[in-house]
């Protein structure tokens, strides 16, 4: 293997990994707990959340190096972000709607706070700040999104177990959702100091 197809496979397994969104730097928690009560909906977000985030990343990417840079106008990074993002995520609400109607309707209001989602956002960001080349923001894009997948079929699979069990009245529902959250990110922490980029 070649130095750079390393490097991209440190730069996956640190966005997927040990740097996820969710267990690591707590970021897009309101789609997490909203759309991890079943495993169907976990799924049909966690591929369209990879989707979005790897298209408008790409966008993004190309945007920020031939039309940002060039101009002086990085500072409207995040306002052209949102823009992209935006544009993306009505794109894939509009398609889902046709070709998905059940699924559509189950992810509700969620899939419209894709928009605005903390990691659809942090993704372009950190790369632009990062000067990622066009692969490394489609591999870091590709692994954020499946992290988050990975972090919400965990979660759903836990979730679903946990309407069978009985549990203590005051920590049924969202309670116990956030305990096991935080069990599984000390879970995750174990992966910290496994690559270092």
């Amino acid at each position: 293997m070649s130095d750079e197809s390393i490097r991209l496979f440190q730069l996956f397994i640190s966005a997927s990994l040990i740097n996820n969104f969710v267990f690591t730097r707590f970021l897009g928690l309101c789609i997490f707990f909203g759309v991890s009560k079943k495993m169907e909906t976990s799924i049909g977000m966690s591929i369209t959340f990879t989707a979005v985030m790897v298209i408008s990343s790409a966008l993004s990417w190309f945007v920020f190096n031939y039309l940002m840079i060039p101009m002086n106008i990085t500072f409207l990074k995040i306002v052209v972000f949102i823009g992209i993002v935006a544009s993306f995520v009505q794109a894939s609400d509009t398609i889902m709607r046709k070709v998905a109607p059940a699924l559509y309707y189950k992810l509700g209001v969620y899939l419209a706070l894709i928009a605005t989602n903390c990691i659809i956002l942090a993704v372009p960001l950190i790369s632009s700040s990062e000067g990622y080349s066009f692969i490394e923001t489609l591999v870091f894009g590709l692994g954020s999104g499946l992290g988050f997948g990975l972090a919400l079929t965990i979660m759903a699979s836990i979730r679903e177990k946990l309407e069978l069990s009985i549990v203590p009245k005051p920590f049924q529902g969202l309670p116990i959702a956030f305990v096991v959250t935080g069990l599984i990110a000390l879970a995750f922490t174990g992966f910290s100091g496994l690559l270092t980029l």
